[in-house]
């Protein structure tokens, strides 16, 4: 296979754009999935992404990891199928939401009601 020649003035965000909407339009992530299941599994589950705050420069270099283990397990053959948000990033988000709601210690969250509580977690990662 031959590729073509990259014209002198190329829009390279065009180019972008034109692959992900190859990739949108003929299910290429799907294909992917398809092509490698029922092979051995690779599992890598990701919590929310953000849930502390909002993004910032902080997130690149997990995110890049994120994106490159699970696509090079992919390539390899085996079935990686992603789950985000399997898990609400646990102390960081209660400490918030504690905070949030003037709560200090286990006793408190305990009589202000742990599905409560949890709830409040869930919410403000969402």
């Amino acid at each position: 296979m031959k590729f073509k020649d990259i014209p002198k003035n190329a829009n390279f965000p065009e180019f972008e754009k034109g692959i992900l909407e190859f990739w949108k339009v003929n299910g290429m992530f799907e294909k992917s999935l398809d092509k490698t299941k029922g092979k051995p599994q690779f599992v890598f589950y990701d919590g929310p992404p953000f849930a502390t705050g909002l993004p910032h420069y902080g997130h690149i270099l997990p995110g890049t990891i994120k994106d490159i283990v699970p696509r090079y397990q992919t390539m390899k053959g085996k079935y990686v199928e992603r789950v985000w948000g399997w898990d609400c990033h646990g102390l960081p988000v209660e400490n918030l939401i504690e905070k949030e709601l003037n709560l200090n210690g286990k006793k408190e969250i305990l009589d202000y009601g742990i599905d409560k509580f949890n709830e409040a977690c869930r919410a403000s990662v969402l």
